[in-house]
């Protein structure tokens, strides 16, 4: 099995223009806003809208900064989510248990790669900044 990327540094590095000590403090922006917590929370609050904006702002900051993993699965998050709300809006029937489910299983394995994610950010920041 191939080793999982947590973040392309060399693509992260060319997206700087190789400043490394920007991308370091790109990290350690990254690493300070609570990003999962407002999805969750949103999630919890049933306010799908507020959850995919986060989804969304998480995604395009993950593929920002090369974070590779991170940006599939929340970017597979959001398209649930989106999903979920085409169907509200066409008053289509959804097992709510189910996609409450679904969405609770994608953010733990979202969580566990965020955390891989900032470990691995945690060693780029040290070598870089």
């Amino acid at each position: 099995m191939a080793d999982v990327i947590y973040i392309d540094v060399e693509e992260g590095l060319k997206r700087v223009m190789n400043n490394s000590a920007l991308f370091a403090k790109l990290l350690v922006k990254f690493k300070d806003y609570t990003h999962l917590s407002e999805i969750e929370a949103a999630m919890a609050e049933g306010d799908m809208e507020k959850a995919l904006n986060s989804a969304h702002t998480v995604k395009g900051l993950a593929a920002n900064l090369s974070m590779i993993e991170l940006y599939k699965h929340v970017q597979e998050l959001e398209t649930q989510i989106k999903t979920e709300l085409e169907a509200q809006m066409k008053a289509e029937t959804v097992n709510k248990d189910t996609f409450k489910d679904l969405l609770d299983d994608l953010l733990k394995v979202i969580k566990d790669i965020y955390n891989k994610t900032m470990q691995e950010a945690d060693k780029v920041i040290k070598q870089y900044a």
